[in-house]
């Protein structure tokens, strides 16, 4: 893992941001956020471990066939939390197949319009999360949480984004750092109970 610092200036891009304990906004307690784009304009992204009650098959159900389980909408953020984004795995080496709609964010992992026909798209599609809302900052906000200290950057893996297991993940990625940020995977909840 890069230092913080270093990555500031470069895209955020198909990276993952790991929430500290010392971050307070409610909305990203102990979230995993995996960036879809970061700019000098802003930047969006997706929390990726905050599944809700719903079935995608209530909200989408011509898309229910192809999610992953859970197969419940996932709370991307706070951020227009009407819309809907769908991240979809291609499968390995399916790239060049990749279905009209499809945009590339890492490797066979992209974001693919809801919008279209799921008939169009599901003979390339091997998985498929949906998320309502997501993470939004404004030009310069997302540097500033990073300086004070309000996320830790990290490589992100294919696993992540369609985990079977959103609850574990935010220990996950933090146990598979190097050195003392892999110690914040076992910090207490509420500190205070501790």
């Amino acid at each position: 893992m890069r230092d913080d610092r270093e990555v500031i200036s470069a895209s955020l891009k198909g990276r993952l941001l790991i929430a500290s304990p010392a971050l307070t906004d409610p909305n990203f307690d102990r979230t995993i956020v995996l960036m879809l784009e970061h700019t000098d304009d802003g930047a969006l992204g997706l929390v990726l471990n905050r599944p809700s009650d719903t079935a995608l098959s209530e909200l989408l159900p011509s898309w229910g066939l192809d999610a992953v389980e859970p197969s419940v909408v996932f709370l991307g953020g706070p951020v227009s939390p009407d819309s809907a984004i769908g991240l979809a795995f291609t499968g390995d080496g399916a790239e060049a197949a990749a279905p009209d709609g499809w945009i590339p964010l890492l490797g066979s992992l992209g974001t693919v319009d809801l919008a279209r026909d799921p008939t169009e798209v599901r003979p390339s599609v091997r998985a498929l999360r949906v998320f309502a809302g997501y993470a939004g900052w404004s030009g310069g906000q997302l540097e500033h949480e990073l300086q004070a200290g309000g996320w830790f950057v990290a490589d992100s893996e294919l696993d992540d984004a369609l985990t079977r297991e959103p609850e574990m993940l935010w220990r996950q990625v933090l146990r598979r750092q190097r050195g003392s940020l892999s110690w914040l995977a076992n910090f207490p909840a509420d500190p205070a109970s501790n």
